[in-house]
């Protein structure tokens, strides 16, 4: 299943893709894709139902806002540097153990939806992920093979950062990942089953039409298992939390001289079976 939402920012519905373009409205039987929706077992309902009543679903009009595809999370979650090969981009070495910060959750906006500049911003940066979304509480798993239970399903990231904020002015990474619109999500939470291998996925950046970041989630130093059973063991993570699980190299910071966003520059991100994304920057 491909799990969509859709409407004005902060009031949006969920719904479903069906072929790769229809989008149908569910919000006659769901509030939304939130905390309590994957906690209940909501997947396993909506499965059966999109089945037997997929014809009946209202379309979702064409012109509708696509949000991002998971409500507003308890917790956003990243790693750091988990690409060997934007590790070595970045004059690093590759960590013995996942490199965890987090970012707010009012950052996750739609996949079309614009990306806002800071003010006083010169350093704005592009990180193309591979997100997850947690499909029940996890607290303390026992084994990496207990993890694919806990996955409700897999989406795109923008991790946008402020390389300023976050290196340049002290303390942790958060203050330079937090700003508002940072992390367009989506278009489409693909349930597990959807996807053939998340270990071999290509992914790339573009910005105004010139590839930036090309990468591949098998040069991932922590895989997103891994990831998972790793960060139980540390905190609770509850249904509908996002994790995004690092970037490939090409970022701006790595580019020699480094490259930042400007007002007017266009984004646009894949990754292999879970569509893309396009942002338009523009000046707070």
């Amino acid at each position: 299943m491909r799990l969509i939402r859709f409407g004005e920012f902060g009031n949006e519905k969920p719904g479903v893709l069906l072929g790769g373009d229809t989008r149908k409205d569910c919000s006659s039987h769901f509030k939304d894709w939130d905390h309590a929706f994957f906690e209940k077992g909501g997947l396993n309902t909506l499965a059966p139902l999109i089945q037997k009543e997929s014809d009946s679903l209202p379309d979702v009009p064409a012109d509708a806002r696509w949000g991002a595809c998971v409500a507003r999370p308890g917790k956003v979650i990243c790693i750091g540097l988990n690409y060997s090969d934007h590790a070595a981009e970045s004059g690093m070495d590759a960590p013995s153990e996942p490199i965890v910060f987090m970012k707010a959750a009012n950052t996750v906006v739609g996949p079309y939806d614009d990306v806002i500049i800071p003010r006083g911003s010169a350093k704005t940066d592009w990180e193309v992920e591979l997100g997850m979304v947690i499909g029940k509480n996890a607290r303390l798993l026992e084994s990496v093979d207990q993890v694919p239970d806990y996955i409700a399903g897999y989406c795109i990231c923008n991790d946008v950062s402020e390389r300023a904020f976050q290196l340049e002015r002290g303390g942790q990474w958060t203050k330079g990942k937090s700003c508002d619109t940072f992390n367009p999500t989506g278009p489409f939470l693909a349930t597990s089953d959807e996807m053939d291998d998340v270990n071999n996925l290509s992914m790339t950046l573009s910005i105004n039409a010139e590839r930036m970041q090309y990468g591949n989630t098998r040069t991932m130093i922590f895989n997103p298992d891994h990831i998972v059973w790793y960060l139980s063991q540390f905190m609770t993570l509850e249904a509908g939390d996002l994790i995004s699980t690092g970037t490939p190299p090409g970022v701006g910071m790595g580019k020699k001289p480094p490259v930042y966003l400007k007002p007017g520059d266009v984004m646009e991100l894949s990754i292999d079976g879970l569509g893309g994304q396009r942002q338009v920057c523009r000046a707070e």
